[in-house]
C-alpha cells in the first residue's frame, strides 16, 4: 500500500520521496572498472553513457551537439529555440543578461520552419544523431519540417503532458497515439509525475518517458504552479507502470528518462536506481566552455510569455577557469564536489554496489535517509 499522511479531516495525501532522501546500499561482491558498462541504448541508437543533454539554448547549440556526441551522450536541440529563431543565434546568445524581461524578447520573434530544416540538416552534415524537441502545443505545426529533414529521435516535452493534448473545448489538439503511430522514428515525451500518466503515455507507442520537467537550481514551478516531483517516488511508479505495461504487451520495453533535481554523479546514480535507463541533463553543464549560453543556464519556462516558472542562474559567475564537457562528463577532474566527472563517478558507485550494467543497477538497494 502507498504511504500516505492523513493532512485533515477526511483528506489524505500520499508522501513522496526526493533523491536526497534515498542512499545506496553497496553489496558483499564489488567490480572492477573494467567490468562495469554505462551503455545505453533507445530504439536503434546505442550510446556509451545514459545521458541525453535537455533541449535548453544555454546548453545545446550545433556545435556543442557534436562535443556531446563524441563523448558518448545524445543532444537534443530546442526546435523552438534560438537556433530556430534567428540566423545569427550566437548574437542574440552572446546579448543575453539574468533578465526574464530580456528573454522573453528574444523568444518573442516566431520559430522558423526554414531555419528548423537548416539547423537539422547542418547536424546530419555533422554526422550526429538528431534529435529535436518541440511543444505539445506546437509539435503538429512544426513535426512535418523536422520530419521531413530526416530526424533520428523526436522529443515532445512540456512541463506536464498527458496522451492529448486539448487547445480548446471546441478545438481538438494532439493525440499522441494517433500522432506516434503514423511516425517511422522513435518519440520521448514528458514530462510526467506519476504512476497512472506514464502508463497512459507508453501506450501511445513512446519508445521512452521522461519523468520530472527539469527541477533545476532557478525553477519556480512549484511557486508558481504549485507543482513539484519527488523524483525517487516518480521514477519508481514509472518503473511500475513500465513492469504492467511490459505485461500488457507481451515484453514492449519503454525507457525511462530521469530530468531534475539532477546536479551530482550521486544524484544520477540514484536516479538510475530508482528505474531510469537515462538521465537528462541541463543545469550540470551550464559552466562548461562549450555551453553556447557562456555559464547563464535556462529552459523552456524562463521565457514564457505571460507566465515565466524559472529565473536565469548565472554559474560562471566571472570563473575563469570553467570546465570543458569532457571534465564535466566523463573527467577526469580535480574537484570533488560530485558536480564533475559525472557518469565516472556512476561507473565507481555501480562497481561498489556490484552491478555491471545499467539495467542490473535498477535492482539495487535502497534505503530512506530522511526522518519525517
Amino acid at each position: 500500500m502507498p504511504e500516505t499522511v492523513e493532512i485533515g479531516l477526511g483528506r489524505s495525501a500520499r508522501r513522496g520521496y526526493h533523491l536526497d532522501d534515498i542512499a545506496l546500499v553497496p553489496t558483499r561482491r564489488t567490480r572492477g572498472q573494467a567490468a562495469v558498462s554505462t551503455s545505453w541504448q533507445i530504439d536503434a541508437h546505442a550510446f556509451d553513457l545514459p545521458f541525453v543533454a535537455a533541449p535548453s539554448d544555454a546548453v545545446v547549440s550545433p556545435a556543442s551537439a557534436v562535443e556531446i556526441e563524441r563523448l558518448g551522450g545524445l543532444a537534443v536541440l530546442d526546435g523552438e529555440g534560438i537556433w530556430c529563431r534567428y540566423e545569427d543565434a550566437d548574437a542574440e546568445l552572446s546579448g543575453l543578461t539574468d533578465e526574464t524581461g530580456r528573454l522573453q524578447e528574444v523568444y518573442a520573434k516566431p520559430v522558423s520552419p526554414d531555419l528548423l530544416r537548416a539547423r537539422i540538416a547542418g547536424l546530419r552534415t555533422a554526422g550526429v544523431r538528431v534529435a529535436v524537441r518541440l511543444s505539445p502545443q506546437h509539435t503538429a505545426e512544426l513535426a512535418p519540417h523536422a520530419l521531413a529533414e530526416g530526424v533520428d529521435l523526436l522529443v515532445i516535452q512540456g512541463t506536464v503532458i498527458s496522451a492529448e493534448h486539448v487547445l480548446r473545448e471546441d478545438q481538438p489538439g494532439l493525440n499522441l497515439k494517433t500522432f506516434i503511430a503514423d511516425l517511422d522514428v522513435p518519440v520521448l515525451v514528458g514530462g510526467v509525475t506519476n504512476y497512472q500518466t506514464a502508463l497512459h503515455l507508453m501506450r501511445t507507442g513512446a519508445a521512452g518517458v521522461i519523468i520530472g520537467y527539469g527541477a533545476h537550481l532557478g525553477s519556480t514551478t512549484h511557486s508558481v504552479l504549485g507543482i513539484e516531483v519527488p523524483m525517487a517516488t516518480a521514477l519508481v511508479d514509472a518503473a511500475a507502470a513500465r513492469r504492467d505495461y511490459l505485461d500488457e504487451t507481451g515484453g514492449r520495453y519503454v525507457h525511462l528518462v530521469a530530468y531534475g533535481d539532477l546536479a551530482t554523479g550521486a544524484d544520477i546514480a540514484k536516479a538510475l536506481a530508482c528505474g531510469a535507463d537515462a538521465v537528462m541533463l541541463g543545469e550540470p553543464l551550464a559552466s562548461a566552455t562549450e555551453a553556447p549560453g557562456h555559464g547563464l543556464y535556462w529552459d523552456a519556462t524562463a521565457s514564457h510569455p505571460r507566465v515565466p516558472r524559472s529565473a536565469i542562474v548565472d554559474f560562471a559567475d566571472g570563473d575563469p577557469h570553467r570546465p570543458t564537457l569532457e571534465e564535466l562528463l566523463v573527467g577526469p577532474t580535480s574537484d570533488p564536489s560530485g558536480e564533475r566527472n559525472l557518469f565516472g563517478a556512476v561507473r565507481r558507485v555501480m562497481g561498489k554496489c556490484g552491478y555491471s550494467t545499467v539495467k542490473e543497477f535498477q535492482k539495487a538497494e535502497l534505503i530512506v535517509t530522511t526522518t519525517r
